[in-house]
């Protein structure tokens, strides 16, 4: 008698929960806003969890760019310098034809008197 009214439990407890009375019971409803704030608890931590996530991946991405870009401008300015040497320059204006010649004399300074 007592396995059929076990049986009779479980039958009554799965029909219940499939035909949906089991949210008409007064134990549930009782129990609703807590499940209902474990539910958002839950879409919170998700969420935090996938928006920290992305924005690691965004911090990395931003880290390879500043270190190629880094690399870049060491580059470009190693090549400005080499360019910009006077011997550069005068060996440059010769390729190209123009007639300069490099000052042999010494540089003199001219003053002014502003009246």
């Amino acid at each position: 008698m007592k396995e059929k009214a076990e049986n009779n439990k479980k039958k009554k407890g799965v029909m219940s929960f499939a035909g949906g009375t089991i949210l008409a019971d007064e134990p549930i409803t009782r129990q609703l806003p807590f499940i209902l704030f474990i539910a958002a608890l839950a879409f919170v931590l998700i969420t935090n969890g996938n928006w920290a996530e992305r924005t690691i991946e965004q911090v990395e991405v931003l880290r390879d760019t500043l270190d190629d870009l880094r690399s870049e401008s060491i580059t470009l300015s190693a090549k400005l310098m080499d360019a910009s040497r006077p011997s550069e320059v005068l060996k440059e204006v010769k390729k190209a034809g123009i007639e300069l010649e490099e000052p042999t004399a010494p540089i003199k300074i001219i003053y002014v008197k502003k009246n």
